[in-house]
């Protein structure tokens, strides 16, 4: 399970995984990394790449997946959870810059919207109730900017997942299951996360006026469900 900083990339000769590691390496620093006319804000794409990059605390892993089922994949994918968790930094201001690009070469295009956002999808829930956030990148992401909705932010050369920590700005991303259930479980995660730390306090008082919705919501529901 190697990880690669941005650094070691540059370094590195003669290895299988090289070609991967480098066309990622370069979407992340001319795409997430720059600004670009159709974001609907300013700054780059991703505005914690910038920083990231010059910390170097982005580090990229190429897992292959050839023979794997989704539940294996699944495996490695949390073991890498794992990793980050336990993975310390020297300076504590520089963690909320770390992220895992997880990238997947055999993965093809055709199977990216099946395999990549259902795997996405199922460990969700756990990364979230961890404090971070994963990600699904792929060709085929047609998930729209926050700014603007015909600006495509998640579409990457390969197929990969991304790992970091979550950030109050993520409370978007944390409102948009239907299920009242998964809806609670997210933002009480957020909620528990933040506590008392929040800097812009309309997000915490969005996040708990979310959560009264979802939770009346699941009450009506349940209702319902024993009426019938």
């Amino acid at each position: 399970m190697q990880l690669y900083t941005t650094r070691e990339i540059e370094q590195l000769q003669q290895h299988e995984d090289l070609p991967y590691l480098i066309e990622i390496m370069d979407w992340v620093k001319n795409f997430l990394g720059r600004p670009h006319p159709n974001l609907g804000r300013t700054g780059a794409v991703c505005p914690f790449v910038p920083l990231s990059l010059k910390s170097n605390t982005i580090r990229l892993a190429v897992i292959r997946t050839k023979d794997l089922y989704s539940e294996q994949l699944e495996d490695v994918v949390g073991r890498y959870r794992d990793i980050f968790l336990e993975m310390d930094l020297k300076e504590q201001e520089l963690a909320i810059n770390k992220a895992f690009l997880l990238i997947f070469p055999d993965v093809h295009i055709e199977d990216a919207t099946k395999l990549i956002d259902s795997v996405q999808q199922k460990l969700k829930p756990l990364f979230v109730e961890s404090g971070l956030m994963i990600g699904e990148f792929h060709k085929r992401n047609d998930s729209p900017g926050l700014h603007n909705p015909n600006f495509r932010p998640l579409r990457s050369p390969i197929p990969l997942l991304a790992i970091r920590f979550m950030v109050e700005a993520d409370l978007p991303f944390l409102l948009s299951p239907a299920d009242p259930r998964l809806r609670i479980r997210y933002l009480e995660a957020y909620l528990k996360r933040f506590g008392n730390k929040f800097i812009d306090e309309t997000k915490f008082k969005n996040a708990h006026q979310a959560l009264a919705l979802a939770k009346k919501q699941l009450q009506k529901e349940n209702l319902l469900s024993y009426c019938i």
